[in-house]
C-alpha cells in the first residue's frame, strides 16, 4: 500500500478525535478509536498525534511518547455542544497545533476548517430506525452527516453493508470510502472447562446459557428476545438460562414491563456493564450468542463471540450476515417464533453447533484489529492525496 507520497512527510502533525476514550466506559466507537489508533501511534513514531479530549483523559490512553493530549472544552455531549466543540474548539487548536491531518471516528467532522479530514462513520441508524435514537441527537445527525461526507477528505467505514448504505444515501462515490472492519479484543479466547465452570456458577447458576451483549435500548431488540427466551422455555423446559449483558441504555421501559410479568424471569440473568476482562469471560462460558438486532454498522459481539468459540444466532438484517458469514443462524428480527425456534434447533442439535463454531473460526480469517489498523493508516493518507 505504500507509496513515495507517504514519505513526503518527515513529520506531520495528526490530530484525532478521542473523546470517546473515557476509561471504564468504552463501547463501540470507543473500541474502534483505541485499538486502531493506538496501533498506528506505535507504528508510526516519527510522526506526533495530538489527542483532542473533551474533559479530563485518563492517562493510560497516552500510547507512547508521541501523543500529545490537548482538552478543549466544552464537554461534547449535546448536540449544541457538539458543534460548539467541533466549529469553534476543535477548529482553533487545529490551527494553533499546525494539524497536517485531522482523524475523527466518531462520524463527527469539524465543518469550519481547511485541514484535510479522515472521517469514520459507523452507521446510519438514524435514518433506519430514527424512532430509537433521542430527537435532539437524531436531528443533528440528520442535518449534519451530509454536510460531514462532504467535509471529508476520505472516508472510512466499517462493512461493506454501511458503505453501500452511505453512498446511496448521500450520492457520495464509492472510491471515497474505504471498508475497515472492526476486530475483537484479545482477551476474547476459549476458555478451558474448569474455567468454564466457575463462570457458569457466578452468572448461572451453574447452568449453561445463551447470551446477549450489548446496549439494552429498542434497536437492540431485547424485547423480542425475552419474548423468545419465554416461548423456548415453555417448549424445552430445560435449565438453560440468559444472561444480558449490557448497561440500560434509553427507551427500555418497555422491557421492564414485560419483564415485571415474564414467566420464567428468574431464568434472565442481568448482569450489567462488564469490563472486557470479565465480559470476556461470560461470553466464554456460554453455549450460544443470541444478537437479533434490528440494525448494526457491524455487530462486534458476533466476532467476540466466534473468538471465544461461542455459535451465535444473529440477525439476517444490515450488517450482521456479512460479519457472521457460515458461523451463525440468521434469523428474522420481527419474528420472535423465528428467533426460539432457533434457539431450539442450536439447543438440541449439538453437530450443528460444532460445525458453526468451525465455521466461525474460518470467518475470523478477516477480522483483525492489526488489520484493521493498516487500513485506517492507508485511509489517512488517502486523505492527504
Amino acid at each position: 500500500m505504500c507509496s513515495l507520497f507517504y514519505f513526503i512527510f518527515d513529520l506531520m502533525n495528526i490530530a484525532v478525535n478521542t473523546r470517546l476514550l473515557l476509561k471504564g466506559k468504552l463501547e463501540g466507537i470507543g473500541w474502534f478509536t483505541y485499538q486502531t489508533v493506538k496501533r498506528i501511534v506505535l507504528a508510526h513514531p516519527e510522526h506526533n498525534f495530538y489527542f483532542i479530549f473533551d474533559r479530563e483523559y485518563d492517562a493510560s490512553f497516552l500510547f507512547a511518547s508521541n501523543v500529545i493530549p490537548v482538552v478543549i472544552g466544552p464537554p461534547a455531549r449535546h448536540p449544541i455542544l457538539f458543534k460548539i466543540w467541533l466549529d469553534v474548539s476543535v477548529a482553533i487548536a487545529l490551527k494553533k497545533y499546525q494539524i497536517d491531518l485531522f482523524l475523527s471516528t466518531d462520524g463527527f467532522a469539524s465543518l469550519t476548517t481547511s485541514v484535510p479530514t479522515c472521517l469514520i462513520v459507523h452507521d446510519l441508524a438514524f435514518i433506519h430506525f430514527p424512532q430509537h435514537i433521542v430527537p435532539s441527537h437524531r436531528r443533528y445527525w440528520q442535518i449534519n452527516t451530509p454536510k460531514f461526507v462532504r467535509k471529508a477528505a476520505r472516508i472510512g467505514t466499517v462493512s461493506t453493508y454501511t458503505k453501500n448504505d452511505i453512498c446511496s444515501q448521500y450520492a457520495v462515490e464509492p472510491n471515497k470510502i474505504d471498508v475497515i472492519y472492526n476486530g475483537a479484543h484479545d482477551e476474547y479466547r476459549e476458555l478451558t472447562h474448569s474455567v468454564r465452570e466457575e463462570v457458569k456458577t457466578a452468572y448461572a447458576d451453574g447452568c449453561e446459557y445463551f447470551i446477549f451483549a450489548g446496549a439494552v435500548h429498542p434497536r437492540k431488540n431485547v424485547l423480542s428476545l425475552l419474548q423468545a427466551f419465554v416461548a423456548f422455555k415453555k417448549h424445552q423446559r430445560s435449565n438453560m438460562k440468559l444472561v444480558i449483558v449490557g448497561r440500560k441504555a434509553w427507551n427500555y421501559k418497555e422491557v421492564e414491563e414485560y419483564v415485571s410479568d415474564m414467566p420464567f424471569k428468574e431464568h434472565v440473568k442481568w448482569v450489567g456493564y462488564l469490563d472486557v476482562n470479565e465480559l470476556a469471560k461470560v461470553m466464554g462460558a456460554a453455549y450460544c450468542l443470541v444478537y437479533p438486532s434490528f440494525f448494526e454498522g457491524f455487530g462486534i459481539p458476533i466476532i467476540e463471540a466466534f473468538k471465544c468459540k461461542v455459535p451465535a444466532i444473529v440477525s439476517n438484517a444490515s450488517s450482521m450476515p456479512e460479519v457472521a458469514g457460515e458461523g451463525a443462524l440468521l434469523v428474522d428480527p420481527h419474528d420472535v417464533d423465528d428467533i426460539a425456534e432457533k434457539m431450539h434447533l442450536i439447543y438440541k442439535d449439538e453437530r450443528l453447533r460444532a460445525k458453526l463454531i468451525d465455521n466461525g473460526q474460518r470467518q475470523l480469517e478477516i477480522f483483525s484489529w492489526d488489520l484493521s489498523a493498516v487500513r485506517l493508516w492507508d485511509c489517512m493518507m488517502r486523505s492527504l492525496k
